[in-house]
């Protein structure tokens, strides 16, 4: 029970500090790339923190089975660089008796990465959708802030405002600059304030400005000076490109469906967890280590087979949605495979000793030899045979 503790204790505390680095690495590659679309102005600045947790949401089964994978892997190469292993093997125990702690710890997190790939993912990626394409077809003056340069949904007008409306309802200090047909037209005012007509139109009012208007790249522009200077604001129809549909969907409805795309979009996330168990028996003989050596190479080969099972049940759920394999062959033909394999590494670890760890007989010098020799037919001459002796 006291080892059992322990090897729970550890099993959590490693996977917990791998945890927090695999998803610091996924929150900024997130935060990267929605960035780099929000300075191209595919995405709008201030949806970019609501759409980094759907975004986490969405690739977290992939970091909770590295994690899994790795914090198996690096508590038992621990137990093996320290020559703890030593003493559990001198106790009579053999490699296999690891599987049973190791399913406890990795059954619950398979269960919680069930119910993301099942449920909690769709769900992220309609929400993601449904949250761009909102902000997208806001009007230009939901888009407006304080101090901030601001395009139109058309990508015609840049706003800009120094000072917020008070209780007045106006802001201070407006500029708009708009593009149209080789004319740049630039307005500024010291006021400015929303008003909506009879019909539902809504217009910016602003007040005590000038208007410049010019062709590009010529010194000709005209000036005026107004008092009163009425905008109408553009309604946004802009289209979001949604994501793959099926991808969005709750699997009781592609369930239901039946199609090929629902089925593969089914079998990767029945396959997620499913891979994440057999990656943590895998986990188990590949975390050998020599003492004497480094632990690099179980670590590289550990990261390539992770690499080739994940590859393997994407192209298993492609060639399920494009009709070319059965439903029940995508889904279990990666996991035997995962399983032969473990039980190879455990055949090996348990059975086999590999020829290049095989010690050759040590031959001994010929001087060492000889007093070898000598020593032996003198404790031969001295001590009389036990069949004499019996006599």
């Amino acid at each position: 029970m006291i080892f059992r503790r322990a090897l729970q204790r550890e099993f959590t505390h490693v996977a917990a500090a791998v945890f927090v680095a695999l998803f610091a690495v996924l929150i900024t590659v997130v935060l990267i790339r929605l960035l780099g679309q929000a300075a191209g102005g595919r995405v709008p600045v201030d949806a970019v923190l609501a759409l980094i947790g759907f975004g986490s949401l969405k690739d977290l089964p992939v970091v909770l089975t590295l994690t899994v994978f790795l914090g198996v892997l690096l508590s038992l190469s621990r137990g093996y660089r320290d020559s703890e292993m030593v003493v559990w093997f001198a106790a009579g125990l053999p490699l296999t008796a690891w599987i049973r702690p190791v399913l406890r710890f990795v059954l619950p997190l398979t269960l919680v990465i069930a119910g993301v790939t099942l449920f909690l993912g769709p769900w992220a990626d309609q929400k993601s959708f449904e949250y761009r394409e909102k902000l997208e077809n806001r009007d230009d003056t939901q888009r407006v802030a304080p101090g901030v340069f601001r395009e139109s949904s058309g990508a015609r007008r840049v706003f800009f405002v120094e000072v917020e409306a008070g209780k007045d309802g106006k802001v201070q200090n407006v500029f708009v600059s708009e593009e149209k047909d080789g004319r740049l037209s630039v307005v500024a005012a010291s006021r400015g304030s929303i008003q909506t007509d009879e019909e539902g139109g809504r217009y910016v009012i602003l007040e005590q400005g000038r208007r410049y208007d010019g062709n590009l790249g010529t010194p000709e522009y005209r000036v005026m000076v107004f008092d009163r200077y009425r905008l109408r604001i553009e309604s946004s129809n802009k289209q979001v490109a949604p994501p793959s549909r099926v991808r969005t969907k709750p699997t009781i409805e592609l369930l239901q469906e039946a199609d090929a795309p629902s089925l593969g979009e089914v079998s990767y996330r029945i396959n997620t967890p499913l891979a994440t168990l057999f990656l943590a028996l895998l986990a188990i003989p590949l975390s050998f280590v020599n003492p004497r050596a480094g632990r690099a190479n179980n670590l590289l080969l550990a990261l390539l087979i992770y690499l080739i099972y994940n590859n393997v049940v994407l192209i298993c759920q492609t060639w399920v949605s494009q009709g070319k394999l059965s439903f029940a062959s995508g889904l279990l033909l990666p996991h035997l495979a995962a399983l032969v394999l473990a039980i190879l590494f455990f055949y090996r670890r348990l059975v086999v000793v590999p020829f290049w760890r095989r010690r050759a007989p040590v031959a001994l010098p010929p001087s060492v030899a000889g007093e070898a020799k000598a020593q032996e037919d003198e404790v031969s001459r001295e001590e009389p045979p036990q069949q004499e002796q019996a006599q």
